[in-house]
Parts: structure tokens; C-alpha cells; sequence
């Protein structure tokens, strides 16, 4: 038998709603984003095809690892992808039949994991360019960015149509009457659950073996069957004044990268994230905008998510023989030493990564915002078999 509930549109956990202050006229383009979202990843796509041809067309070198590079044959089929979620991008704006939505979903479904993949490498260049180390190659770059933007957009595009096949408003995700570009109401601050909050700090605890050798290396100790010297001389190499200068306070660069990312797993975790504390100064008190800790995390955590999974299963597969010994290079004197980095890197990344992705989710589900409308009347739930 179905039943039909009637739910009131306040009563969301979080507390009471905070309207949104901002401009209306100012803000009206971004309040219309499932509308823009798919012209945009349609125009992504065409532009990503065009320059994928281009550069398989002239032989370019475009790096997918530090020692692996696209194939021609890899890059046109990227390109045919792109074209494809971006016509699929297009056709989610129509009334289709089912089998038309059943093309759009499969066609989103098989192309967004591609270029989420293809995000793989974004830390390790902002970790570069914050320490002005520079970049080895500005192909592999654009190629990361690309993927990047891509990746959102289709994202952006799946999520709304996902929420309009339901009946759902596309921006908010809640059936309600009235305008869906209209002003927002934020759900009050209020910290992670103790047991998402207990699921990262155990997931941060896979820090402490990469950083703690890295740390001892860098304070003059040696480890793993690297010396302090060795590990420093190899690291000063083509190394920025930045870098530098931490490494002679006692501090990694990576390992002080991999502290920003915990200082941002935190902001997610506690209601400061949300509302800019005392010591923000004139922020202090503010509601902190929910894409500025999101993005990041998201961008972040994905990648070194990726990464650190394939690091965490190579390396037991190294030492038991199934694959092949990774040869010691300098500041390695050892096979066993560098595969035992390699899983402590695995460890700490992933820990790292999966940390941001589950802090990351709970800050979402904790922070969305709904339209306005839908706080201003009831609506009806969908019937459900009891």
C-alpha cells in the first residue's frame, strides 16, 4: 500500500536555517547553475576534443606518469569521450523518453570515472608550484586542469539531472513549488558525527610513518638505509628557496603540505569550518562560503586517493615477487628500502585522501543549502510501500 507523507521543509537537521544575504542580481548566475552547467561542460567538451586531436595530431608528448606518456591512440579517444558527455550534457535539458534517459545516464556514468581518473596528479603539481619548485612539463599540466574543470562539470550535470528525473528541484535536491534560482537557506553550524570524526583521525594515523621518516632524514637521522646527507643532498637539488629554507628549520616540504591538508580535514570536521572563528579577525563570525573548504578537499582528496591505493597494492606485490624489485636510486642504497617508502607514501595518501573525501561528504550533507521556498511550506515526500 503507498503512503504519502507530508514532511515540513524545516525540519532538516542542523537548526535553524540562515537566509542567504547575498545580492540577488550578483548572485543570480550562480543560483542558475543546473541551467549553464551543461552548455558549459558541452563547450568543455569540444574544446577538450580539439586539443587532444591537435596534440596527437603533432606528436606532442602530453606525461600521464613520471615515466609513462599518453599514446596517440589513448589521447583521440579521450577526445571522442569529451564529445560524447558533452552531447549527453546537452540532451540531459530535454524531455526525453526512457531510452533517451537511459543513453544520457550510461553515457555520464561510463565518461565521468574517466576524467575523475585523469585528476590524478593534481597535488603533486600545486605542491610544486607552491614551492616554486616549478613543473616538468606544461602539457602534463594543462592536461590535469583539463580533466580537472571537466570532471566538475560533469559532475554538476549528473547530479542535476539525477535530482530532475526524481522531481527534485536540480539545484537544492528538494521537491518544493516556486522558483529553484530563488534565495538559499543555509542549515546552522554544527560539528561532524563522533563517528565520522573518529573514521578520519584513524585514517590520519597512516600519516605517521611517511612523515615520521621523512622527518627523522630531514632533523639528521638516518632511516630505511638512507642517510640524513644522502637524503639531503639529493632533495637540495633543483630545490626553491622556500623548500629551503623549511628543510633547514627541520620541516619536509611534503610533510608541511600534508599538514595543510589535516588543518583542512579539521575545518571540515568542526562547526569552526563553517563560521570564520575570533582569530579569522574581520571574518571573524561570518558564514564561511561552503565551496572555498570543498573544492580543495574534493581536488585534493580524490587524486591522492587514487594514488595512494595503487602505492598501498604495489608494494607487498614488489616484496613478495610478483612484480619486479624497484631498483635503488640515490638516496636509496636498498630494494627493501624503497619499497617500504613506497608503502609508507601509499599509506599517507590514501589515508589522507579517503580522509578528505569522508570529511568532505559529511561537511556537504551538513552544510547544503535549500531554497528558500522549500523552508517556507510543507512538501509531500514520494509514496513508498509500507
Amino acid at each position: 500500500m503507498g503512503v504519502t507523507v507530508v514532511v515540513p521543509a524545516n525540519s532538516e537537521v542542523g537548526g535553524v536555517p540562515e537566509p542567504s544575504t547575498a545580492n540577488p542580481g550578483r548572485a543570480l548566475w550562480w543560483r542558475r547553475w543546473p541551467l549553464w552547467a551543461p552548455v558549459a561542460a558541452a563547450s568543455w567538451g569540444v574544446l577538450y576534443a580539439a586539443i587532444e586531436v591537435t596534440w596527437a595530431a603533432a606528436g606532442i608528448t602530453v606525461p600521464w606518469t613520471a615515466h609513462t606518456s599518453y599514446a596517440p591512440a589513448v589521447q583521440l579517444l579521450l577526445a571522442a569521450l569529451a564529445v560524447l558527455a558533452g552531447g549527453a550534457c546537452l540532451a540531459s535539458t530535454r524531455a526525453l523518453a526512457r531510452p533517451g534517459r537511459a543513453v544520457v545516464a550510461t553515457a555520464l556514468v561510463v565518461t565521468i570515472p574517466v576524467f575523475v581518473v585523469g585528476t590524478n596528479g593534481l597535488p603533486i603539481y600545486f605542491v610544486t608550484l607552491v614551492t616554486l619548485s616549478g613543473f616538468e612539463s606544461a602539457t602534463g599540466l594543462a592536461q590535469v586542469l583539463l580533466n580537472t574543470v571537466g570532471a566538475a562539470l560533469l559532475l554538476l550535470v549528473g547530479l542535476s539531472y539525477r535530482r530532475r528525473l526524481r522531481g527534485d528541484c536540480p539545484r537544492c535536491g528538494r521537491p518544493h513549488a516556486g522558483a529553484d534560482d530563488g534565495p538559499l537557506a543555509h542549515p546552522a553550524a554544527s560539528p561532524a558525527p563522533k563517528r565520522t570524526r573518529t573514521v578520519v583521525y584513524l585514517l590520519m594515523c597512516g600519516l605517521l610513518p611517511w612523515a615520521g621518516v621523512k622527518t627523522i632524514w630531514t632533523l639528521g637521522g638516518d632511516a630505511l638505509g638512507v642517510s640524513a646527507d644522502a637524503w639531503q643532498r639529493t632533495t637540495s637539488l633543483g630545490a626553491s628557496g622556500p623548500a629551503k629554507a623549511a628543510a633547514a628549520a627541520g620541516i619536509d616540504v611534503t610533510v608541511l603540505a600534508a599538514m595543510v591538508g589535516v588543518f583542512l580535514l579539521l575545518g571540515l570536521l568542526y562547526a569552526w569550518g563553517q563560521v570564520f572563528p575570533r582569530w579569522t579577525l574581520v571574518l571573524s563570525g561570518r558564514r564561511v562560503p561552503r565551496l572555498l573548504p570543498l573544492i580543495p578537499a574534493l581536488l585534493t582528496g580524490i587524486p591522492l586517493t587514487m594514488y595512494g591505493a595503487v602505492l598501498i597494492v604495489m608494494a607487498p606485490l614488489i616484496a613478495v615477487g610478483v612484480l619486479p624489485a624497484i631498483e635503488p636510486s640515490t638516496p636509496f642504497t636498498t630494494s627493501s628500502g624503497i619499497t617500504w617508502m613506497v608503502e609508507f607514501g601509499g599509506l599517507a595518501f590514501a589515508g589522507l585522501g579517503i580522509g578528505l573525501v569522508v570529511a568532505a561528504r559529511s561537511y556537504a550533507a551538513r552544510t547544503h543549502p535549500v531554497c528558500a521556498a522549500a523552508w517556507d511550506q510543507p512538501v509531500l515526500t514520494r509514496s513508498r510501500s509500507s
